[in-house]
């Protein structure tokens, strides 16, 4: 049998499972030999050490002993009902308790005749040590040899019930390594990668994740694991990237005539540094002859907009046409309000297509896009529908590009007469942490706009408690008195019973009575578009001072009049939520502040996010942040989450790891694209084996 129709062998067969703890496993994701084997343990516990009852402290995580079962007794009534085993060592006693499972315990126990081995976390109560379900076994000479650093599985709750425990799953995890070493090399990477990067032989590497000899070998076998993995997942993102610009031609955009016209006579600001940098990196892919497709992160107000307009003044100087996708109509309708007065100056023609466009003005706007006279498209989803044809579609720019799925941003490039693709340029206002870009964006060539426009002051932070209120009052008439506007954000419109949080309506009725000099408006998501509208519209043109909101100002219309932001129950918004809200001020070039309030009592990760906005103003670090608290599957929200199962690697802490595995793949690829090279059989014959859906490995 080989390797392969080793692990390929169905779990049932392994002995110690059978058919009805096989299902258990299914539930795990555990199919076969291999599954079971990259079931990876998420702790071990240092079984090396034996205590003695009459050493046992509180403060210790949990302890190990050995001795006898003296006598069993139960005490308490229906859920109140437990069973008491008295343990002696020979130095001391110790209550062992059960609540659960009690019958089966009962029955197995053997009291006076058995050795066991006790393991749990200590409790001192009225002058008695005790152990709750603790786990338990019999002693034989043959565990003396198995001291050391065990394994702690994830296991279902059924699992939990039938007594399918993680020390069951070790035992049967146990007698699969002890086959495994019986079988040929289990290897996929070449023995020059191994030695370069340090990486011990994968087979022992299995061995080391379950069973570890020592921590430092523990360490070696996860950072072997973490390597192949990251390793080939940066492989088909670079072979991706690769292929796109060997296989996908993109018309040539060389002429900048039409930038230059409007850089020198329309231009309303300096460029950065940083949009400088990024325009010419744009350019450079756009006159290659290859599909350009280009991620630009950039914070919020960081200019990304503009360098967007400058790439569509290179589509549409060369004959082409330009779209610009947005996930909202409030976003759509900020693009398009804000790229039209550039467009008018210069006298190119501007559109916008929404959910809300009228038949009528549909029909007539897609003839003019159909036959070229209109030359940029601002809308939502509905630039992806059948009926909307360009003439000749040279640029999309894809604004908050993890909104939308690989599908609908696949359409988009379908939307050419001609046989071109279109030139792709992606923009993100969510600061991505750098291992996470590389592994979801690691397809895409990637700029950062890391740099805010002249004249902007960062914005000054406080984290205030509710005793401050009426100061934080004060200072927030004191701006207004200046002039300024003020928002006001809640986290929730309703009361809800279950948490304490400020009602919106309330707040605005409060705001109201603590202001009554100044005019206070109110947006919520429960308000139709219109509505909306009319009230951004209010404070916009400062008919209003105080914006009374929830998150929906998220993304809405600029006021670079506005100079404060408070957000009330800051506690309840996660990092990159409060980085958002608060990049709605500073737009002007007054100086402007955020205040996050907050009752006295918060919890350690709420103080961490806290401190985090009050320290930084930059969007990267608080992603980095975020990462670290929240992970990263759930930073970037379901759609995406899908790419972040990886089985051991953590992005949130293996950067250093991610960096190696990536210069590992590029190298590999610039040396042996083909992977013709005899030294990467392994390698060749692993991704053949996962394109046939073998499954060769899991990893990715």
């Amino acid at each position: 049998m080989s390797i392969a129709q080793f692990l390929e062998s169905k779990i049932e067969y392994m002995k110690g499972v059978g058919p009805h703890r096989a299902a258990l496993l299914n539930e795990l994701n555990i199919f076969t030999y291999r599954d079971l084997l990259q079931h990876y343990p998420f702790r071990h516990e240092d079984r090396s050490q034996m205590h003695l009852a009459k050493d046992l402290l509180e403060e210790m995580p949990a302890a190990q002993l050995k001795g006898k079962i003296i006598y069993l007794s139960s005490a308490g009534e229906g859920a109140k009902k437990r069973l008491i085993a008295y343990f002696n060592d020979g130095t001391g006693d110790v209550e062992l308790l059960w609540f659960q499972g009690i019958e089966t315990v009962k029955k197995n126990i053997k009291t006076h005749q058995a050795i066991y081995l006790v393991y749990g976390k200590p409790q001192f109560f009225a002058g008695k040590f005790s152990i709750v379900h603790p786990e338990l076994e019999e002693w034989t000479p043959e565990k003396d040899k198995e001291m050391g650093w065990q394994p702690v599985y994830s296991i279902t709750e059924k699992m939990r019930k039938k007594f399918f425990t993680s020390k069951a799953l070790s035992k049967i995890t146990q007698a699969l390594i002890a086959l495994l070493r019986q079988q040929p090399t289990w290897e996929t990477l070449p023995d020059y990668l191994c030695q370069q990067y340090q990486l011990m032989p994968r087979k022992d590497a299995i061995e080391q994740i379950h069973f570890p000899k020592n921590i430092a070998l523990l360490e070696k076998a996860k950072r072997r694991l973490k390597f192949e993995e990251l390793f080939f997942v940066q492989l088909k993102l670079l072979k991706t990237k690769q292929f796109r610009k060997i296989s996908y031609q993109g018309q040539i955009l060389k002429d900048t005539q039409l930038l230059t016209q409007f850089y020198n006579e329309h231009l309303p600001f300096e460029l950065t540094n940083a949009q400088k940098r990024v325009v010419k990196e744009i350019y450079n892919n756009l006159q290659t002859g290859k599909q350009m497709n280009r991620l630009v992160q950039g914070d919020v107000g960081s200019g990304k907009t503009m360098v967007a307009f400058l790439a569509m003044l290179i589509a549409i100087g060369n004959g082409g046409q330009a779209c610009l996708m947005a996930p909202t109509e409030i976003l759509a309708d900020q693009h398009y309000n804000g790229l039209k007065k550039y467009a008018d100056a210069l006298g190119i023609t501007i559109d916008k297509l929404t959910g809300t466009t009228k038949t009528k003005d549909r029909r007539v706007l897609l003839g003019r896009l159909e036959n070229g006279n209109l030359k940029i498209l601002v809308g939502t989803h509905a630039l992806i529908e059948e009926s909307v044809l360009f003439e000749n579609l040279a640029l999309c720019v894809i604004d908050e590009q993890h909104r939308f799925g690989v599908e609908q941003r696949s359409k988009l490039w379908k939307k050419n007469e001609h046989a071109l693709y279109p030139h792709i340029l992606v923009m993100t206002a969510t600061p991505i942490p750098r291992t996470l870009a590389m592994t979801l964006y690691g397809d895409l060539d990637v700029s950062i706009i890391d740099e805010l426009p002249k004249g902007r002051k960062p914005i000054i932070t406080a984290h205030r408690y509710e005793n401050n209120r009426l100061k934080v009052y004060e200072f927030i008439r004191s701006e207004l008195n200046k002039g300024r506007q003020a928002y006001i954000v809640y986290p929730l419109i309703e009361e809800s019973e279950k948490l304490d949080l400020k009602n919106l309506s309330d707040g605005y009725e409060q705001v109201k009575k603590a202001f009554p000099e100044f005019k206070v408006s109110m947006v919520h998501g429960k308000m139709n578009t219109l509505e909306k509208d009319e009230e951004m519209q209010r404070f916009s043109q400062q008919q209003t001072q105080i914006m009374v909101a929830t998150t929906v100002i998220e993304v809405g219309v600029d006021v670079p009049n506005a100079s404060v932001m408070v957000i009330e129950n800051a506690e309840r918004f996660g990092l990159a939520q409060l980085h958002q809200l608060r990049g709605r001020v500073g737009r002007g070039a007054e100086q402007s502040y955020c205040i996050l309030m907050t009752d006295l009592k918060i919890s350690k990760d709420s103080r961490t996010r806290l401190d985090t906005m009050v320290r930084t103003t930059n969007g990267f670090e608080i992603s980095e942040v975020d990462m670290q608290l929240r992970g990263p599957g759930n930073l970037m929200g379901k759609e995406q989450s899908g790419l972040m199962n990886f089985l051991i690697a953590d992005l949130a802490k293996d950067g250093a790891i991610l960096e190696e595995a990536r210069n590992a793949a590029q190298t590999l690829l610039e040396t042996d694209a083909h992977l013709q090279k005899p030294e990467n059989a392994l390698i060749k014959q692993y991704l053949l084996a996962q394109k046939e859906g073998n499954y060769w490995s899991r990893i990715s």
